[in-house]
């Protein structure tokens, strides 16, 4: 039996816990806020208020605005309700297309989500292609700036949604990401991917003796994901690499986003 103390602790735990479903729910409803408004629309002190902020959006549910005292929800949160079969659904189309396109293309191929700041990835054949040096890539985090497959998520994504992750990531303050946050890089990459396609990894930003080519999923406007080839740079140049691979990744792309479609 629960001590008193432990009674309490539990039932604290419990009242916070409904208070941050609470305002997740009213900043999705009214789309952004300020922890003032929250405060007063819920009635609850906006210390607790500042203080629930902080952890939802240590855990990727909130960010707040770079500019203003102004708090929206991550697609992460917006994602709640349907994420886990989207990503089933994602994984059952790529795989039998992994098999066949893989056996072709021989380098290893990735499919991956976004997921609070980073691109995870759901299926991969890394552990099956005999060019790999990579292995159990499954679940592993892409950083999204240093990696093709978060260069074509934030190239496609609805421009909203590009700022709010922009900001995530500014506030995150990995220095690694810092040179690629410059609008002097960020905008000339953002227009060449959308122009051609695909976004490019291939300056030793990430896994130096690797590089990459991404393709977005794309579905009524929506990105759902992206398909990715990794090769060894020493063994294939970038112009090879897209050469070959760039109209398959579009294909595998294209029949993943038709496999899911609403009948």
């Amino acid at each position: 039996m629960l001590s008193k103390p432990d009674r309490g602790r539990k039932g604290d735990t419990v009242r916070a816990l409904t208070r941050g479903l609470a305002i997740l729910r009213h900043i999705s409803a009214v789309g952004e806020a300020r922890p003032g408004a929250i405060a007063r629309a819920l009635d609850i002190p906006r210390p607790t208020v500042y203080r629930l902020l902080s952890t939802l959006e240590e855990e990727g549910y909130v960010v707040f605005s770079a500019s203003a005292n102004i708090v929206r929800i991550t697609p992460q949160a917006a994602a709640l309700g349907d994420g886990h079969a989207h990503r089933s659904a994602l994984c059952q189309a790529a795989a039998p297309l992994f098999a066949r396109y893989g056996a072709k293309l021989i380098w290893p191929l990735d499919l991956a989500v976004y997921e609070n700041a980073a691109m995870v990835i759901l299926e991969s054949t890394h552990a099956r292609s005999p060019l790999s040096i990579d292995r159990a890539m499954v679940g592993y985090r892409l950083p999204m700036l240093r990696t093709s497959a978060g260069r074509a998520y934030l190239a496609f994504c609805p421009r909203e949604e590009r700022v709010l992750i922009l900001e995530h990531l500014r506030r995150l303050g990995d220095p690694a990401d810092l040179p690629f946050l410059r609008s002097a890089w960020l905008d000339p990459m953002i227009q060449e991917a959308q122009e051609r396609g695909y976004a490019i990894r291939d300056a030793g930003e990430f896994r130096p003796q690797t590089a990459s080519i991404a393709v977005p999923i794309l579905s009524g406007g929506a990105i759902l994901g992206c398909v990715s080839m990794i090769w060894i740079r020493s063994a294939m140049t970038t112009q090879k690499a897209v050469e070959t691979s760039a109209e398959p990744l579009r294909e595998i792309a294209a029949n993943i986003a038709e496999a899911i479609r609403p009948g």
